[in-house]
C-alpha cells in the first residue's frame, strides 16, 4: 500500500494555497479599492496557515475551525465589493478557489459542519450578487465540488481506519487465544507425563501381581490417587516441592486439598514460585490433621489461602455424642505480590 507522509501533503496544500494567493495580488489591478482584498488576503494566509500547521492531531480544534469559518464569510464581502460584476474579471475572482481549498482543509480536519456552512453561504452570496449564471463561471461548483470529494475520500478513509483497527484487534484475539489454547495443551501433556511416570511403576505391580496389594501397596495406591487429583485441581498450586510436602503430610495420615479456581494465571513466574515456596513451607511446619489450600480471585491482594484444621479432643462435660469442631491451628494468607504484607 502506497503512503503518503503528513509533511508531503501540508506541502502540497500550502503551494495550492499560495498560488491562489498569488492571483490575488497579480490581479489588484481589476479592483475599485484594493486594501480590502488585501485584507481578504491577509485573513485567507492567516487562516491557512492556522489551518495547516498549528495542531498535529488530525481534527483542527474548533476555534480554529471558526475562524476559517468566519474568513471565508469575510472574503466574499470584502472581494466583490471591489469588482465591477457585469464584467469578466477573469482572476480577480480568485477569492472563490481559495475559499474552497480552505474549506476543502477543514473538511479533510474532521469539521464537516463548519466546511458545509462555508460552502453553503459561498453559493448563496454568488447568487445573491452576480446570478445564477456566476456558479460556473466564477468556479463556484468547482469548490463545491473539493469539498464534497473530501467529505467522501475523509468518511471512506475513516471506515477504513475503523475497519483496519477491528480486523487488527480480532487478529490480536486470535492470536492471544491460539496461543493460550497451545499452552492448554502442552500443560495437559506435561501432567500426563508425569501423572504417568508416576503410575506407570505402580500399575505395572499390580499387573504383575493380579490384582493381589498388600496393605503398603494398597495405601501407595491411594496416595497416587490423591496425587492424580492434586493435578486436576491443583493446577499452578504445584511444583516438585509442594508435591514433596503434600506427599509427606499423607504419609503422617493428614488431608491435603488443593483447589486452584484460576486465581494464579494472571501472575508471572517469579510470584508464583515465590507462593508455592511459602506454601511448601507452610505444610512443612504446621502439624494440622487437614488442609485446605484454595486460591482466590485475581481481584484480591490475597493470592492463597491456607488453612490447618487439627481434630479436637472432647472435653470430659461434653455432651455425648454431640459433635466436637475442628480447631483452627493454621491460618495463612499469602499475598499476591512479594511487597505486600502476609498475614497470618
Amino acid at each position: 500500500m502506497i503512503t503518503v507522509s503528513r509533511g508531503v501533503l501540508v506541502t502540497l496544500a500550502a503551494v495550492f494555497s499560495a498560488y491562489h494567493v498569488v492571483l490575488g495580488i497579480t490581479s489588484m489591478g481589476m479592483y475599485l479599492h484594493p486594501a480590502p482584498v488585501i485584507v481578504a488576503i491577509g485573513l485567507y494566509v492567516a487562516a491557512t496557515v492556522l489551518s495547516l500547521v498549528m495542531p498535529s492531531r488530525i481534527a483542527l480544534p474548533v476555534w480554529i475551525a471558526a475562524f476559517d469559518l468566519a474568513v471565508c464569510l469575510a472574503m466574499p464581502v470584502l472581494v466583490v465589493g471591489q469588482l465591477d460584476v457585469s464584467r469578466d474579471n477573469g482572476y480577480a475572482t480568485w477569492y472563490v478557489a481559495a475559499i474552497g481549498t480552505l474549506l476543502t482543509i477543514v473538511m479533510v480536519r474532521r469539521r464537516n459542519v463548519f466546511a458545509w456552512v462555508g460552502i453553503a453561504f459561498l453559493v448563496a452570496h454568488t447568487i445573491v450578487t452576480s446570478g445564477f449564471v456566476a456558479l460556473a463561471g466564477y468556479g463556484v461548483i468547482g469548490s463545491v465540488v473539493w469539498v464534497a470529494a473530501a467529505a467522501v475520500v475523509t468518511r471512506a478513509l475513516g471506515a477504513m481506519t475503523r475497519d483496519a483497527a477491528r480486523f487488527a484487534r480480532a487478529e490480536r484475539q486470535v492470536v492471544e487465544w491460539h496461543a493460550e489454547q497451545e499452552a492448554h495443551v502442552v500443560e495437559r501433556q506435561r501432567r500426563l507425563d508425569e501423572t504417568y511416570r508416576r503410575a506407570a511403576p505402580l500399575l505395572l505391580r499390580i499387573t504383575a501381581s493380579g490384582g493381589v496389594l498388600t496393605e503398603e501397596e494398597r495405601e501407595e495406591c491411594l496416595l497416587l490417587e490423591a496425587a492424580m487429583r492434586d493435578e486436576i485441581r491443583g493446577r499452578a498450586l504445584l511444583d516438585d516441592d509442594v508435591r514433596e510436602k503434600v506427599l509427606s503430610v499423607r504419609r503422617r495420615g493428614a488431608s491435603v486439598v488443593l483447589l486452584d479456581d484460576g486465581g494464579l494465571d494472571d501472575l508471572g513466574e517469579e510470584d508464583r514460585e515465590r507462593i508455592r515456596a511459602r506454601l511448601a513451607e507452610a505444610l512443612e511446619r504446621s502439624q494440622a490433621d487437614k488442609f485446605v489450600v484454595r486460591t482466590v480471585e485475581s481481584g484480591s491482594a490475597v493470592a492463597v489461602t491456607v488453612v490447618g484444621l487439627r481434630a479436637a479432643k472432647p472435653a470430659s462435660d461434653a455432651v455425648a455424642g454431640e459433635p466436637v469442631d475442628d480447631e483452627v491451628e493454621l491460618w495463612l494468607e499469602i499475598p499476591r505480590h512479594e511487597d505486600a504484607p502476609a498475614p497470618h
